[in-house]
């Protein structure tokens, strides 16, 4: 992401990428993370909660090497939850719905950015005489690029690549037999896929198709309310 922009983006779009992947890194791994842990903790398994991972405390989420890949290229990760899975009722429902937590609050936020993106044209469509159009640019630029971000960090972590949360989702529909095989070779498929992921571009054509669509569809739904009372789409 950055690095892209530094080739080509302007001052203003640079210090407003950073400033919003730097609100991400704060405030939006940590509501990921603390997701995995209640419900996890709501499940049966206190793992996370007793590890200090049930709060919105940054300082308990961050990766270094997670974070800074966030800035540099647009996906990041934080530190792994821990989950014992022994102490869910069921073992694969209960991974599986915590795994799925963590995409799931990321797509929440993404459509309350989406959202406010919508309101934030509305204001300006209304002419406000104290909305300057500096200020819906900025407005506009932090709200979108928090929602694709947020977006990119669900589809991203949907692929059912070990140790994705896709992985966890993936496993509770195979065979017993099939899971063991999946995890006793992640280490290879993780390698693989990474490899595929830096040196061929088959995942980002296929990450870019999705979150565009996912967008799209986010948008349609916050677009509703304001159809109905005849306002302008955005």
């Amino acid at each position: 992401m950055l690095l892209n922009l530094l080739q080509g983006g302007d001052m203003t779009q640079i210090v407003l990428t950073l400033l919003t992947t730097a609100f991400v890194v704060l405030a939006i791994l940590p509501i990921h993370e603390c997701a995995h842990a209640y419900v996890a903790h709501k499940l049966g398994d206190d793992t996370g909660k007793y590890s200090g991972r049930m709060t919105l405390n940054p300082m308990r989420h961050l990766d270094p090497i997670g974070s800074l890949s966030l800035f540099l290229i647009g996906f990041g990760w934080a530190k792994p939850v821990p989950v014992n899975p022994n102490h869910f009722k069921n073992r694969k429902a209960g991974m599986a719905l915590t795994a799925l937590a963590g995409p799931v609050s990321n797509l929440i936020v993404a459509f309350i950015a989406v959202l406010l993106l919508r309101i934030n044209f509305q204001i300006a469509a209304a002419n406000l005489n104290y909305y300057y159009g500096a200020l819906y640019d900025a407005v506009y630029t932090f709200l979108y690029l928090l929602s694709a971000i947020n977006i990119g960090l669900a589809v991203f972590n949907f692929l059912p690549i070990p140790p994705l949360d896709g992985s966890r989702i993936l496993c509770f529909f195979l065979p017993d037999r099939v899971e063991e095989w999946f995890y006793r070779y992640q280490q290879a498929i993780s390698l693989v896929f990474l490899a595929l992921l830096f040196f061929t571009p088959v995942f980002d054509w296929v990450l870019s198709f999705v979150q565009t669509h996912v967008f799209d569809g986010l948008l349609w739904v916050a677009d509703l309310p304001f159809r109905l009372f005849g306002m302008s789409a955005l």
